[in-house]
Parts: structure tokens; sequence; C-alpha cells
């Protein structure tokens, strides 16, 4: 008999953990090679986490709800065969603790970076007791000191804290049930000069009336709020705006789409159209395809285009095509319905949403003539393309100006002010702007 390490598997560059939603499978039941044992979720995507063995789940190392990191070993499986074990059970169990206040230190170090000079958080460092980042993350949005924390009972592993312990204890603090214990602001260490302490504003509490409907936030609408608000704290948005005239985009279109449904079987949209404009302008500005990690540019050598597209719930999910420079408009369009599809039948995989360098959101779908897009980090901009309107404009020709009617949007385009400036968020957004308006009405597919 040998044991196996199930570890979770990467899912993405920006992606650092999951949390475990429900284990498929318990202890004693017997495994098939590619059998889903669990199910995970990440603000991104839910998945499977499937076996790469055969035999039988002997030990979980984590319950549901709990947070993993990307790497560590969640479960154990013994096999027939003989597949080498990197550590025995007992040995793994340390390590599964020891691992989390690694990444919880990682964890505080960003946020240390991104703050650059003051931040009023909890000193976690100052409690032996483990707790999850899930954990840390609530309380230090709720202000919960870590006397607090260590006061409340875990339902738990081991006794630990839970995510439903933390939001019950703030739910009784909010209720007058507990008293609420100051938060003391913390310096962050300057080694150039000294800095004022600032404190950060709490937003005011809200009273629900009776009349009132209180709602709970999904899951993913959690996460997505999280990653939200870190983008902002993260990047210094700055964005710009530009109109297009795609009245030859919308004319070639009307012209060919049935035939191209009849001869590709797709629907031909404006989408796979705009993604090509913008990948052939990202080849051009290629300084806008890339990450910032501490005070170093990543340049990334492909061009992956996420595409932000709605789910049935009202949330925002964005697959990727991976490099979409190298596509022609029948593949692109044949990657962007199948990306939309499976986004809406909740049939993406981990891999389908990973790796993206830059992302398109289309506003207009939604009636919108122009937004201010949030970057989806770690990337360092983002184009959202607004509703196509029938307008009057003013046409020039070699005979004279006159007044005509022609279909026009503005592309919104916001990037990181900490590493795109604005002659080069701009010089990109105009690029895409003359690929648009150049597009050739007599153009084969």
């Amino acid at each position: 008999m040998a044991k196996f390490e199930l570890k979770l598997p990467k899912m993405g560059e920006s992606v650092a953990e999951a949390t475990i939603t429900t284990w498929l499978k318990e202890v004693g039941d017997t495994i098939d090679m590619d059998d889903a044992v669990l199910e995970i979720a990440t603000d991104k995507v839910d998945s499977e986490v499937p076996c790469e063995v055969e035999g039988v789940l002997v030990e979980k190392l984590f319950d549901v709800d709990d947070v993993v990191k990307v790497g560590q070993t969640i479960a154990i499986i013994e096999t027939e065969g003989e597949v080498a074990a990197d550590a025995a059970p007992e040995k793994i169990k340390e390590e599964v603790v020891a691992a989390p206040e690694t990444a919880a230190q990682v964890i505080e170090n960003d946020i240390a970076a991104v703050t650059e000079t003051v931040t009023t958080k909890t000193d976690f460092s100052e409690s032996s007791k483990f707790y999850s980042p899930l954990v840390k993350n609530i309380a230090a949005a709720e202000g919960v000191s870590v006397a607090e924390l260590e006061n409340i009972s875990g339902t738990g592993k081991d006794g630990r804290v839970t995510k439903n312990d933390i939001l019950q204890f703030v739910e009784d603090r909010k209720a007058g049930k507990i008293a609420t214990a100051p938060v003391v602001p913390v310096v962050t260490e300057q080694k150039t000069a000294p800095v004022k302490k600032i404190e950060t504003p709490k937003a005011s509490p809200v009273v629900a009336s009776g009349e009132d409907e209180i709602i709970e936030m999904t899951r993913m609408g959690k996460l997505i709020s999280h990653h939200m608000v870190e983008s902002v704290q993260t990047s210094a948005h700055v964005q710009s705006f530009i109109e297009a005239d795609v009245t030859n985009i919308w004319n070639w279109r009307k012209k060919v789409k049935g035939d191209f449904m009849k001869r590709e079987g797709e629907n031909l949209t404006f989408t796979p159209i705009f993604m090509e404009a913008v990948a052939k302008a990202i080849r051009d500005f290629p300084m806008i395809n890339i990450s910032v990690s501490g005070d170093t540019i990543i340049k990334k050598k492909n061009i992956n285009l996420g595409m932000a597209a709605a789910l049935a719930d009202g949330n925002l999910i964005v697959p990727v095509i991976k490099n979409a420079d190298q596509l022609n408009l029948v593949g692109m369009t044949k990657a962007v319905n199948d990306l939309a599809n499976r986004a809406r039948t909740n049939a993406l995989k981990p891999d389908d949403i990973q790796g993206g360098t830059y992302t398109v959101t289309n506003v207009g779908t939604f009636g919108s003539i122009m937004g201010t897009p949030i970057i989806n980090q770690p990337q360092v901009a983002i184009l959202a393309l607004g509703a196509i309107r029938k307008v009057p404009a003013v046409i020039e020709t070699p005979d004279g100006d006159f007044i005509g009617i022609r279909y026009k949007m503005f592309l919104s385009h916001s990037y990181d002010h900490r590493v795109v400036n604005g002659a080069l968020g701009g010089q990109f957004v105009q690029r895409v702007k003359d690929y648009l308006e150049a597009f050739d009405v007599n153009r084969e597919f």
C-alpha cells in the first residue's frame, strides 16, 4: 500500500486559494482515476477536484467552508501501487497547519505594500492561534481586534474559529450584545520621513426597518466585492474616453451574418470584431500587456483577452481567450461564443478563467453608452465597450462637409497610472478606434 497526497491544483496566477464547498467522497470510499473527490469555489469559478490515482480515501484534511491554499494537501488516498508519498500523514497534518500561517504573512505583506505608509488593521502576529485567511479578512474588515478574536468560541476543527463563528460575533456586536473593543491604528515604519497617523473612516451603520428585506450576499458576490475594493486600493485608476464610428462594421455584419451562420454554424456578434481590434492594438502597444510585481514589471508574451460575461444570478465572470492575436475572425467568433455559452450554463473549467492579460467588458449590452470599469488584477488595464447608437454626425468629403446618420460608440479605457501614463493609455484606445473605423466593408470571412 502507498499513500497519495491529493493537492489543490493551480487555478490561475491570480487565484491563490479556494473554499471547499462540498466533499463528494467520504473516508472509506473507493475512488477511480479522474473521479471528482470534492467541489471548490473561488471568486471566479466553481469547480471539482479530480483524483489522479485509483484508491481509497483514508483521510480528509479540511472541512467544508475551510479555505485551502493552492498546492496544499487536502486529502490522503491509499493506493495499491507504489506511489511515493512526500510525508507521512502525521507530518502532513503539521505542514497543513503551518502552511496557512506562512500564507497569512504573505497576505499581510501584500496589504502593507498596497497601503504603503499607514494602515489600520488587526495585528494577527500578536496571537498564537491559527486563523484562516477568510476569518482574518472578515476580522480586518469589521474591525475585530485580536483580543476579541481570541475570545470567540470556535466550532471548527480543534476549536478553530470558522466563518460562521466570526460572522455571528459581528452580528451580536452590532446588536449590542457584545461590547466593542477599540482597534488601535498601526503606523508602518518609513525609511525616509515620518508620516502622520491616518484613521480609516468607518462606514455608518445601516439600520433596517421592519418593512425592509435583508438579503444575504452570495459567496461569489462577497468575493467579487472584496476583489473590487482590493483592486481600487492597489491600482491608481485613470480613464480615457474616445468615440468610434463603427458604421462600416454595422453594415458589413448586417450583410454577412446570414451567410456566416450557414457556413460556420455560429452567430456573428460584434464582440469578436471588437476583440480582434483590441488584440491588434495590444500587439502595437505591448506595454499595456503587463503586470506589476512590487517594483518590477512583468511583460506578458501571450495576448490572452478576458471578456466579462454576465451570469444568470447577476454576477460577472471573466473567461479568457488564449493567444487572441493568433485567431482569425472565424476562430475568434467560435472562441467568444463557446466561452459565453459555457459561462451562462456554469460549465467553465478553471483553465478557462486563468491567464488573462487584458480584459474587455461590454457595458453596451445593458444599454450604457460608457462606463469606468475596475481593473481586473493583476492586469493593468481594461476596456469598456459602450452601446452602439445611431447619431447625426459631420461627414467630411472632398466636396465639403455634410450631416449624416452614423453608428457610433464610446470606448472607455481604465488603466493603472502607476505604470501606464496618459500618453500610452490614450494612444492605445486611439489605436483601437483606428482599427474599428478602418474596417474593410468588402472583407471576406
